[in-house]
């Protein structure tokens, strides 16, 4: 997976960063979000729980999808202005322990 940035903006009004992308995804199947997550995080040096992956898009026949990106100030702001929705989306599920039954 490949990520090419087409367009980045500061929006200070909200406190954060916007980012349209790009995605190619040659061979494999459309990516998830948390996975587009994990590669803007190390691509632009942020904290993950800085930023939202809004939403992807791919398109019809390619392997290709436009992508919409927001990098927060702080864990306020964005817990303030985003839905929820859209932070459960970009929440990495908890691992349940696993649990051993005891036998008798």
């Amino acid at each position: 997976m490949e990520i090419e940035f087409i367009e980045e903006k500061e929006n200070k009004l909200f406190n954060r960063k916007e980012i349209k992308f790009y995605v190619d995804y040659e061979g494999e199947a459309t990516p998830k979000a948390l996975d587009v997550k994990s590669k803007l995080v190390a691509l632009l040096n942020t904290k993950k729980e800085l930023l939202v992956v809004d939403n992807i898009q791919p398109h019809y026949g390619e392997p290709k999808a436009l992508g919409y990106a927001k990098v927060y100030d702080t864990v306020d702001d964005l817990k303030y202005i985003e839905a929820e929705h859209i932070i459960a989306k970009n929440t990495e599920p908890e691992e349940e322990p696993a649990e051993e039954e005891a036998e008798e």
